[in-house]
């Protein structure tokens, strides 16, 4: 029963680290390295780096970056788009790291893994963002960017704390996600029909709904 504890711990811990650093990669490295440096959890040795004083203040500043940028319409996307090379290395790199000192091949599954899963939780925060921009007003764009900063910090201290619990919610995300980003790509598609034939010489601003 303790093996099953131990690898359903490393597996949480792997999976949701790989998760979270897709949707937001620094508050993901800042909420670990707070939690490493008070005590509620002992990092395994290829991740203790992130408890670093000095790799916890440039996650700091870049989480403080991020939190106003992902805040404005238009901004948000092309931030986004830049993190696209970033998030999904740094969750293969986390979850790889999570797994601990086995042997190279488990390592290089959880990468491959991570990676996966960072990409598509990337894929859907970026994709959804995309959609809630074309709103005129900032509200849901402040309130889905508040709600993601909630989720990546609730997850890490649910992959920690309650694992068992994080992956069959990890396991919801994934239907969803499944089920989402197929229609998030119909929708991205017609936002940017629109906005080539606006560009390309329509008067009117671009909307959504068609022409009667």
């Amino acid at each position: 029963m303790d093996a099953l504890d131990q690898i359903t711990t490393t597996l949480a811990l792997s999976m949701g680290l790989a998760w979270a650093s897709g949707i937001n990669l620094y508050a993901t490295l800042l909420t670990l390295g707070l939690l490493a440096n008070t005590g509620n959890i002992v990092l395994p040795p290829n991740l203790q780096i992130v408890a670093d004083p000095m790799v916890m203040v440039a996650a700091g500043l870049m989480y403080a970056i991020e939190f106003f940028a992902d805040k404005v319409p238009g901004v948000d996307t092309g931030w986004d788009a830049i993190h696209t090379f970033i998030r999904i290395p740094a969750g293969a790199m986390l979850a790889a790291g999570a797994i601990g000192d086995l042997n190279p091949a488990v390592e290089i599954a959880a990468a491959i893994l991570g990676g996966g899963l960072a990409a598509g939780s990337h894929a859907t925060k970026a994709g959804s963002r995309m959609l809630i921009n074309t709103s005129p007003e900032p509200f849901s764009n402040w309130a889905a960017s508040i709600g993601e900063d909630v989720a990546v910090i609730g997850g890490v201290w649910a992959c920690i704390n309650h694992p068992v619990f994080f992956l069959f919610a990890l396991l919801a995300f994934l239907a969803l996600m499944v089920w989402v980003l197929p229609r998030l790509w119909a929708g991205i598609k017609q936002v940017l029909r629109l906005l080539s034939r606006w560009f390309n010489g329509g008067n009117r601003p671009p909307s959504l709904n068609p022409p009667q």
